[in-house]
């Protein structure tokens, strides 16, 4: 492909300190063929960052690099950003190339943060996949790719940082092949003089962008005889796989028939692939240096697709009833979806909004609904709300618009109701989204309030932590009492704490308490007899019960073999009552006591002192005394779990499995050199189990978890439960 037309803009700064441009100056864009929305996929530390900065450089929307050790980087504006000194939300930078807007979306690449990147996917129609020069493939790059994958995602592959001493460009290009297939091939080869990067070698093309006077925007060459013959053999692989994507079935005999296949038709037959989501064009770029950004832009803006070559996602009534299928059109019915919200002390929730169908206006009535949440804490609402603010976002920075069109993405300010994954639509005929998958949270925290004064404060946070972070799940356990939050792992929980912290939050995290349970393991009896004379009427009530353990999951049976009326029929319920009071407060640990039969077989009542509150006494008495004479069991939650590894990790997470007390139920391979694993484990196991899974799988495992049952806890565990 060429490169002409896609070099930078220029631009200026504004004040000593600044390197953006001028803040007032939003991108519009009046159409969606005029628009791209791209993500920037990687792990961590694969460069996706400084590319985005770059590319801004390029484009004259910034006037000088920022740098992520100094925290000074457009898309890298959290606090925890910037101390962690990696991305962990997704923002949103757009760009003008020519008369094309392109949104850059820097996702984050720590998997703690997938859902950020998740919600990235969907507010784009094409990936950037950065792989860096030095680093190569791992195991945690081809996840993030099964990830693009999963939603169909066209991708092109960056080779980043390939000015870098230890750069291997043509190695990890070939670790990129043998990882995500043979349809995928370079369009540029770097140039390199005495050891360094001086230009690119368009394949396509046969020109050459000419780096090598330091400047950021490249001069434009032809090829030199020698240069195209270095160049031939790879040059022929990419024309043949190019053209093996052609709707031309006659394209390839010809060619192999020595036929010359005119430029024009290659380059469409290579954006129609690209776009089609079937082909897969690496490019090569130094950001530090500005290699390769000219061509980059070229290629985003002329081979990825436009939002109406992307379906939109189904969208439902109400009342969850299929609607009609929508279009990308800006006349259509206006329906957004929330990607991602933050708050902000003087504006609110701020909310970043991709349009899929309709044109937004400032003024315009919304409704904004959310469903399907609930186990997250966000319960299903609607609201209508006006919109009052629309605004184009650049990192963090906002600049006012006056509307926004399908395809494109704004951010809406001062919501009341809005959270990340409702779906805006027009008041008077509202739509839901379905909404896309979201990670489940696998990883505990125990959070309590530093003192009973900051309890509001920190319910408060908290409920405005989960409406922004749909990866969060904040939990009360109704057996230990305890405030959960349910994390993706030890980075999401720092940066949650972190801004909870600097909301003014005084809080402390203590130790998870697992929710054990008490149950009789052999038979007992017990006597209960409370009985209490302080002047009037006294308090008597004398019952006997025996107690006998059931087998697993048969609950709490009550018996009553009273005989002759020793205990009147009114006051049977009543030590019931108080036997079921006892059982929940636990006999022996404090823990709920479950699957027992008791027995009412004797007791005493007197005709003036006997009330419903003696008898209640009274059978609570005679469990804990029953208590005394029998060896109680504690039992504990046992999860099903299904954990899904690369072929090659399958030995080291069984082996890993048996450590835990876990017991193996199954295995299957699910393709893509994949395997599940089943087994039944406890759930005392499993607290940090998101963590070690990683470490033990370089990044690459995942679990679910259901609860089964509980099991009594082995001798020699009880007390470490």
């Amino acid at each position: 492909m060429s490169t002409k037309g896609a070099g930078p803009s220029k631009g200026s700064g504004r004040g000593p300190e600044q390197h953006r441009a001028d803040a007032s100056a939003a991108i519009y864009a009046n159409h969606p063929e005029k628009i791209r929305n791209v993500a920037l996929v990687g792990r961590s530390g694969a460069g996706k960052t400084m590319l985005a900065e770059a590319l801004l450089l390029a484009t004259g929307a910034i006037t000088r690099l920022g740098s992520i050790i100094d925290g000074t980087t457009v898309s890298d504006s959290d606090p925890s950003e910037v101390t962690q000194q990696r991305s962990v939300a997704l923002a949103v930078l757009p760009v003008a190339v020519g008369d094309i807007k392109v949104n850059l979306l820097d996702t984050p690449g720590y998997p703690d943060f997938i859902g950020d990147l998740r919600a990235g996917l969907r507010a784009a129609d094409a990936a950037l996949f950065v792989v860096s020069a030095v680093d190569g493939v791992d195991a945690a790059t081809t996840a993030l790719w099964a990830e693009c994958e999963h939603v169909g995602m066209p991708r092109a592959v960056v080779i980043s940082r390939i000015d870098h001493p230890r750069a291997n460009y043509e190695g990890v290009l070939a670790a990129c092949q043998e990882a995500f297939g043979a349809s995928m091939l370079p369009l540029y080869l770097p140039m390199r003089t005495n050891g360094a990067i001086t230009g690119l070698l368009g394949l396509l093309s046969g020109t050459v962008s000419d780096y090598s006077a330091g400047e950021r925007h490249p001069l434009e060459r032809a090829a030199t005889e020698a240069e195209l013959a270095e160049a031939e053999a790879a040059r022929g692989v990419l024309i043949e796989g190019i053209i093996a994507e052609s709707e031309d079935e006659t394209l390839m005999d010809r060619y192999l028939g020595g036929e010359a296949v005119d430029l024009d038709i290659l380059i469409t037959d290579l954006e129609r692939a690209v776009a089609g989501g079937s082909f897969y064009p690496v490019l090569a770029v130094s950001a530090e240096v500005g290699v390769g950004m000219a061509e980059l832009l070229e290629f985003v803006t002329r081979a990825f697709p436009s939002p109406v070559e992307r379906d939109v996602p189904a969208v439902t009534s109400l009342n969850g009833a299929p609607a009609r299928a929508l279009t990308v059109d800006p006349s259509g019915p206006l329906v957004g979806e929330i990607v991602r919200t933050t708050i902000d002390s003087f504006l609110g929730r701020v909310c970043l909004v991709r349009l899929f169908s309709g044109t937004l206006r400032e003024n315009t009535l919304l409704h904004i609904g959310g469903r399907g949440l609930a186990d997250r804490g966000h319960q299903d609402h609607d609201a209508d709300e006006r919109v009052t603010h629309l605004q184009s976002p650049m990192g963090a920075n906002l600049r006012p618009v006056t509307y926004s069109v399908a395809g494109d993405i704004c951010a809406l300010t001062k919501l009341s109701n809005a959270e990340t994954g409702d779906t805006v639509s027009d008041r008077e005929a509202p739509l839901l989204i379905v909404p896309w998958e979201m990670p489940e949270p696998l990883m505990p925290i125990a959070v309590e309030a530093a003192s009973p004064a900051d309890e509001d404060n920190l319910a408060k946070s908290l409920a405005r932590a989960a409406a922004i972070d749909p990866t969060l799940r904040v939990e009360r356990n109704a057996e230990t009492h305890q405030l959960v939050l349910w994390c993706m792992g030890e980075a999401h929980a720092e940066v949650v704490l972190d801004r909870l912290r600097g909301q003014g939050v005084k809080l402390r995290t203590v130790d998870i308490v697992t929710p054990l349970r008490e149950t009789f393991a052999t038979p007992a009896t017990g006597h209960g007899r409370y009985v209490k004379q302080s002047g009037g009427h006294g308090q008597f009530g004398v019952c006997d019960i025996e107690v006998e353990p059931l087998e697993r999951g048969e609950g709490f049976q009550f018996v009553n073999k009273v005989v002759g009326g020793v205990v009147p029929g009114q006051f049977i319920g009543s030590v019931e009552k108080g036997v079921r009071e006892q059982m929940q407060k636990g006999v022996s640990a404090g823990f709920p006591v479950v699957d027992i039969r008791v027995t009412l077989t004797g007791g005493k009542a007197h005709s003036v002192d006997s009330s419903d509150a003696a008898f209640q006494s009274a059978g609570a008495l005679a469990l804990r005394e029953a208590a005394a004479a029998a060896r109680i069991q504690l039992l504990e939650p046992v999860s099903a779990v299904t954990i899904t590894v690369p072929d090659n990790y399958v030995g080291a997470v069984m082996s890993d499995l048996s450590s835990r007390r876990g017991h193996l139920t199954g295995t299957n391979s699910v393709g893509r050199e994949r395997s599940e694993i089943t087994a039944e484990i406890p759930d005392q196991e499993l607290l940090r189990y998101a963590i070690e899974l990683r470490a033990l799988t370089a990044g690459t495992g995942e679990f679910r978890r259901t609860y089964l049952r509980h099991e009594p806890v082995p001798q020699g565990v009880g007390a470490k439960v």
